[in-house]
């Protein structure tokens, strides 16, 4: 396809954006009437909302516009996973410049449409505006199936912490492509197109889940709102966290304890969620720490010590694109 986006104009780019999409039996009324039609068979939609601004949250000379695609798209299902929610749908609005070549929309838009057939949803509908700067704003919808929501804010001293999906992995893969380069390539994809474990979510809730969260900011950070919200402690153990040897490695070329990228790293979108005791957990999870009566120490800490690092924080000094 070539041309820009101002020669196709606003009704020929949608038609090329909604040619591209598939559907599932939960859109009932998809692209191409005044608003979509979902069904909310639980009579409760859970929904979430993100925004991804070019420079701020991904660089075309890093990732493709298919890349930005299913990260947009990863970073607002995993919101709805870790809700204990099943993903149904998801709408998009879309900011471009007139000169953007057609190919970059629509390749974003095959990125969204693959990692929803992952979570098992699909595009329901959106908007496209002209615009300066590259801006993909995402709505996520989701079904809780007769299941209450888990919230950040039941933690019972006693629990434990445990998370299934990678912890890092996007934190080290940044640092790779800060400094030029382009492998080891697992953690640059990782970062690029995180991989959130959806079937976690809802799985974690029916095993009593008590608080859940994705790890979106950094866990100590994520976790961090689950202990406010939930007035305790949590303690993480630093010996069960795993650490690959190859980002160890990673760590030891740049000069990084890679400690700090799975404790303060973001945008994994693994599930950490806390649980009774007694739960029998499958082998996907791995408890890595506690939750404990509130005390004068932080909120979060780190075999039993305050952890430095802050997490991602939008407003936050120094936050490098993506």
């Amino acid at each position: 396809m070539k041309g820009t986006v101002g020669e196709l104009g606003e009704f020929g780019l949608i038609r090329e954006l909604t040619s591209r999409l598939t559907t599932t039996p939960a859109v009932k009324l998809g692209p191409g009437d005044d608003a979509a039609v979902v069904a909310a068979p639980d009579r409760r939609v859970v929904a979430s909302t993100d925004v991804l601004l070019e420079g701020s949250h991904f660089r075309r000379d890093w990732s493709t516009a298919y890349d930005v695609g299913r990260k947009a798209a990863a970073q607002n299902l995993a919101d709805i996973a870790a809700m204990g929610a099943v993903p149904t749908a998801l709408l998009l609005g879309l900011v471009v410049p007139a000169d953007l070549p057609v190919t970059w929309p629509t390749e974003l838009m095959d990125g969204i449409r693959d990692e929803c057939q992952v979570a098992g949803a699909a595009v329901a509908g959106g908007d496209v505006v002209r615009g300066d700067t590259i801006t993909v704003a995402i709505t996520a919808l989701g079904d809780l199936r007769n299941h209450e929501p888990v919230t950040r804010s039941g933690a019972q001293p006693g629990d434990v912490v445990a998370v299934t999906g990678w912890l890092g992995w996007s934190a080290a893969g940044h640092a790779v492509l800060s400094r030029g380069f382009r492998s080891p390539r697992a953690f640059v994809e990782a970062h690029r197109r995180p991989e959130p474990p959806y079937h976690a979510g809802p799985a974690a809730a029916g095993l009593g889940a008590t608080a859940m969260t994705d790890v979106s900011d950094g866990l100590v950070a994520d976790l961090g709102h689950i202990a406010e919200a939930s007035g305790v402690r949590i303690d993480l153990r630093s010996g069960d966290i795993d650490i690959p040897s190859q980002m160890s490695d990673i760590g030891q070329a740049v000069g990084v304890d890679p400690l700090q990228w799975v404790l303060s790293g973001g945008e994994d979108h693994a599930i950490v969620a806390t649980f009774p005791p007694d739960v029998k957990l499958p082998a996907r999870w791995k408890v890595i720490g506690g939750v404990l009566n509130p005390s004068a120490l932080p909120q979060v800490t780190v075999d039993g010590a305050p952890w430095l690092h802050a997490g991602w924080d939008h407003f936050g000094d120094d936050q490098d694109a993506e």
